[in-house]
């Protein structure tokens, strides 16, 4: 594994040499870090299930609450595993801080993603939407045969919560940002899923894979480079949408500031940060309601 140099001293992009496919590979495997998440990780996992993800690979960033128990409860020991994840690096050299979050997905890639057609990169505030068909493998289909999928973030602010409500938090929130490409700081980005057995670089954002270096599809198939896949021409939601549920109730807002960063950036900087991603998240809003509807047409996780 080489650590890429950057300017900066926060190295956040590895070279990997990707993993040999194993015999009879498939499925989609979802890849995480997780840090006191007990609050909201059982619907996370109950829905990727239901949409058909294989296993669960959980990077216990120091958990101190009952995460891991409830992620073991629902899962067992045959979907789920949990590596242990807490500390931080610095290569002595250059003294950059390594991105303990880009290491951990390199990590699965090499050690695990041989067993699978696809490995997803998602926070638990992150739920992959199939928009055609009822499972992950069936909307991926929009993207067959490129190994490098973009999924923009549709980024659901506080839907007008002050007090985090009851019941399920995909059925609370319906509003979100009007433009999932916006410009505006800190209210757009993507998360990928790749072809683990095509992947040499890993980031937390972005691929590359092989021959085809940066470029990446849409969940329609349609490749762009890194840097075209935010101009409007690259948005797509028609097989995959990626919700992204940023803040919460304004409640869930504060906790998420007192918690503060798992970044190296300040306190101060990181609050700046999230607010400012909350009021551009809601300046332009609309209501989206095409998560609902997926649960009502399934069945699953009632209100």
């Amino acid at each position: 594994m080489r650590f890429f140099k950057k300017k900066h001293p926060y190295t956040k992009q590895l070279t990997i040499t990707p993993p040999e496919p194993d015999p009879g590979r498939a499925g989609v495997a979802i890849v995480t870090c997780v840090k006191n998440e007990a609050r909201y990780i059982a619907e996370w996992i109950e829905f990727h299930r239901a949409v058909g993800v294989v296993h669960f690979y959980i990077y216990d960033d120091g958990c101190e609450d009952d995460t891991i128990p409830i992620a073991r409860e629902i899962l067992g020991s045959s979907a789920l595993t949990v590596v242990p994840w807490k500390g931080r690096l610095i290569d002595t050299p250059t003294q950059n801080l390594l991105n303990s979050q880009a290491i951990a997905f390199a990590h699965s890639i090499l050690n695990f993603g041989g067993q699978y057609a696809r490995m997803a990169f998602i926070d638990v505030d992150e739920f992959l939407l199939p928009k055609i068909g009822n499972t992950l493998d069936e909307a991926l289909e929009g993207a067959k045969g490129f190994p490098n999928i973009s999924l923009p973030w549709h980024m659901f602010g506080t839907s007008g919560h002050k007090a985090r409500p009851a019941g399920s938090l995909l059925r609370n929130y319906t509003v979100r940002g009007a433009n999932p490409l916006s410009t505006k700081k800190n209210a757009s980005n993507f998360k990928c899923i790749v072809d683990p057995c095509a992947v040499s670089e890993v980031s937390i954002h972005h691929f590359s894979t092989g021959a085809f270096g940066e470029n990446t599809s849409n969940d329609r198939g349609e490749v762009f480079s890194r840097k075209g896949r935010k101009g409007p021409a690259f948005y797509s939601s028609d097989f995959i949408q990626l919700n992204h549920y940023y803040s919460k109730s304004e409640q869930d807002l504060r906790e998420k500031i007192e918690r503060g960063p798992a970044s190296p950036a300040s306190r101060q900087r990181y609050e700046d940060r999230v607010l400012s991603a909350v009021r551009n998240i809601e300046s332009e809003t609309v209501v989206d309601t095409a998560m609902i509807e997926f649960l009502d047409r399934r069945e699953i996780l009632p209100a």
